[in-house]
């Protein structure tokens, strides 16, 4: 990449990326790893991790808008088959609650809000 790409980007992990993953291990632990200086996106590209973000309103790049659409998606339903599986660590109605806040996430990347 030439440095060029004005776009915001989303990792291509953008429902399991490896910040959240990290930020869960210093609030839990008070360790924190590095994060990698390059990352690659929902669109296919690799650009530097500042060049990302998963919050909806702030990626430009209109491809990782739509990857990240179809991945809150996906991992709503994986939440709600999950959750409604006996011996699941979370019941129905959390699995509803969890999935409903992804589904709003992939409605906020298609809208472009914030």
């Amino acid at each position: 990449m030439g440095g060029e790409d004005p776009h915001i980007h989303v990792e291509s992990k953008v429902v399991r990326g490896d910040a959240a993953v990290r930020n869960v291990m210093a609030s839990t632990f008070g360790l924190a790893g590095d994060l990698p200086s390059v990352v690659t996106t929902g669109c296919g590209l690799q650009v530097p991790f500042a060049m990302t973000s998963s919050r909806p309103g702030k990626v430009t790049c209109l491809a990782c808008c739509e990857h990240a659409r179809r991945e809150h998606l996906r991992f709503a339903e994986e939440i709600e088959s999950l959750s409604g599986m006996p011996g699941s660590a979370i019941g129905p109605a959390q699995g509803k609650q969890a999935a409903d806040r992804h589904r709003g996430l992939a409605e906020m990347f298609h809208t472009g809000e914030s």
